[in-house]
């Protein structure tokens, strides 16, 4: 824990647990002295600590691993891994990936010797043998409080971190209600014109071919005022998903207005949109819509669609709206050329 981080956690650590409300809490004794174990466990029982011991520090590392203690008692001096090499292991892996973090008080026999290398290790306190028990009980439940009020803080950017996740997602699920559109389950125009927008621009960077194609339900008013609006709208889904199912994942569909719709197909010349169009065409010709009137007989009912498509590059669609109102006008084209059928702009 950095410097500045020990200072404001000390400042709240008066809020942190009362020594009664640190029942429970589990301190790793680390020693390979047997009677000193035996004197500090009985010397801290009273408190109501949960007590687990290791005699070097190899032991201390697997103990540490299996069950994250609250807190670490160890001595300095011992066989093997001595207490500045566990606690320079420990400190090493504070992260939330590896122990956590778990305050370490370090004993030793010796006055000062290995005091402030211990210290700039992360040690958090530092006692040198023999230590009275009032002492020794006192820092325990200072660094004990100080291990609660960091797990209290951890879980606390835990939760904050889960809830800024979920109000990204919120946000991402508002983002896409704004784009979509609410009948067809297609993106909206504006969706359509923020996308029409940067695909025309990658096609003039490098060149690529873009096609957009605009359809129309031929005879629709005549489609609502016959069957209803409800039926209408079953009308409109069944062409959504129709067109949809024709077209590549890269492509576009949208619904543009009423019963307009207007695809972006990246990637795609004249002769390859003009066969996707005539594909979409032949597929919604081939619908056989049920209407179940007042009678409760059922009626099959038949539709068809226009399209418009043009293409750039091409010498006279400078802009993204140049190539829009081609599309358009060669939409109209097709529905004055009798309907049912696929009008392309010659460049």
């Amino acid at each position: 824990m950095a410097d500045g981080e020990r200072k404001r956690t000390l400042e709240v650590a008066r809020r942190a647990p009362l020594a009664g409300e640190l029942s429970g809490r589990t301190v790793l004794l680390v020693d390979d002295d047997p009677v000193h174990l035996r004197h500090v466990r009985d010397g801290l029982a009273p408190h109501g600590y949960v007590f687990t011991e290791a005699h070097d520090g190899a032991q201390a590392l697997s103990a540490i691993r299996e069950s994250r203690p609250d807190l670490i008692l160890m001595d300095v001096e011992m066989p093997g891994l001595g207490g500045v090499e566990v606690c320079r292991i420990i400190k090493a892996n504070a992260g939330e990936d590896g122990f956590g973090f778990i305050p370490v008080i370090l004993m030793t026999a010796r006055q000062a010797a290995g005091k402030v290398e211990g210290l700039e290790l992360g040690a958090d306190d530092y006692l040198v043998k023999p230590f009275d028990m009032l002492e020794l009980s006192a820092r325990v439940k200072s660094m004990l409080r100080l291990k609660a009020l960091q797990d209290a803080l951890v879980e606390k950017n835990r939760e904050l971190d889960r809830a800024n996740k979920e109000l990204a997602a919120r946000r991402e699920e508002l983002l896409a209600l704004t784009r979509t559109d609410a009948l067809t389950g297609l993106s909206n125009r504006r969706a359509f014109e923020e996308r029409l927008n940067d695909e025309f621009a990658r096609s003039r960077r490098y060149g690529a071919p873009l096609s957009l194609v605009m359809l129309d339900i031929d005879h629709f008013k005549r489609i609502n005022d016959s069957f209803g609006h409800p039926f209408g709208d079953h009308v409109l889904k069944a062409v959504a998903q129709t067109a949809r199912a024709r077209l590549r994942e890269v492509d576009l569909l949208a619904r543009y207005g009423g019963e307009e719709f207007i695809a972006l197909l990246p990637e795609t010349g004249p002769a390859d949109a003009l066969r996707v169009c005539e594909r979409v065409r032949d597929a919604i010709a081939a619908l056989e819509l049920e209407h179940v009137g007042g009678s409760g007989k059922p009626q099959c009912v038949r539709l068809t669609a226009s399209l418009g498509v043009a293409t750039v590059p091409s010498g006279d669609l400078p802009s993204a709206e140049a190539l829009l109102r081609a599309a358009d006008a060669s939409l109209y084209a097709a529905k004055g050329a009798g309907r049912n059928r696929v009008h392309q702009h010659a460049a």
